[in-house]
C-alpha cells in the first residue's frame, strides 16, 4: 500500500527558489527509482528529473537542467525536488513518481506509480 505525496508546491516570483518533496507512505523502506514529472497549462506530461535508489544516478530534462536538483533521503522514504531560477514557463503542475520495479534510474523513466500532483506557479 504505497503512496506518494507531494509537498511544497506554491507561487513564487521568477528567479526564486521552491523544493519540493515527495515522501513515500506506508512502508517502513523503500528501494525504488524516483522522479518527477510535470503539466504545464495546454502543454503534455514532461520528464523532469530521475534518481536511483542510491542517489548516484541522475537524469534531467534539458529545460531544467543547471537550475533543478533532484535527491533523496531514503531514511525518510522522501524524494526532493531543489528548484532554483525558477521561470515562468515553470508553472506546471508537478507529480512525484517511482519505477517500483528497480532501484536503478531509467532514461528515459518508467514510471508506474504516481502522486496527485503539486501546483507551482512562477510568476514574471
Amino acid at each position: 500500500q504505497v503512496q506518494l505525496v507531494e509537498s511544497g508546491g506554491g507561487m513564487v516570483q521568477a528567479g526564486g527558489s521552491l523544493r519540493l518533496s515527495c515522501a513515500a507512505s506506508g512502508r517502513t523502506s523503500s528501494s525504488y527509482a524516483m522522479g518527477w514529472f510535470r503539466q504545464a497549462p495546454g502543454k503534455e506530461l514532461e520528464f523532469v528529473a530521475s534518481i536511483s535508489w542510491s542517489g548516484q544516478t541522475t537524469y534531467y530534462a534539458d529545460s531544467v537542467k543547471g537550475r533543478f536538483t533532484i535527491s533523496r533521503d531514503n531514511a525518510k522514504n522522501t524524494v526532493y525536488l531543489q528548484m532554483n531560477s525558477l521561470r515562468p514557463e515553470d508553472t506546471a503542475v508537478y507529480y512525484c513518481a517511482a519505477d517500483t520495479t528497480t532501484r536503478f534510474a531509467r532514461n528515459p523513466f518508467r514510471a508506474d506509480l504516481w502522486g496527485q500532483g503539486t501546483q507551482v506557479i512562477v510568476s514574471s
